[in-house]
């Protein structure tokens, strides 16, 4: 059986580094108020930095499905930062 060269439990951590950064941003965007916009356009720019990283600095291609997954989350995490720029959520609900 081939190995890509790296092992389970090196990819298990590679896959929790993103999500603790993500949750982090996330808890502080919340703890600062920041605007939502914003705070989707940093945990997407995180998503597509680690995903960078693990392109060029895994070796054989070991994390390149994970890289795959995090640049689509980016750039999704993009798209839902420029729609609540353009037409952000009202606070008040009108019935």
């Amino acid at each position: 059986m081939p190995h890509n060269g790296v092992d389970i439990d090196q990819y298990i951590l590679l896959t929790f580094y993103p999500i603790v950064v993500f949750f982090a941003i996330g808890f502080i965007g919340k703890k600062f108020k920041l605007d939502d916009g914003l705070k989707y356009f940093f945990q997407g720019v995180s998503c597509l930095l680690f995903a960078i990283f693990y392109i060029i600095m895994i070796p054989r291609g070991g994390a390149q499905g994970l890289a795959i997954v995090l640049i689509m989350f980016g750039l999704l995490l993009f798209f839902m930062a420029r729609r609540q720029k353009i037409s952000p959520k009202d606070q008040t609900y009108s019935k």
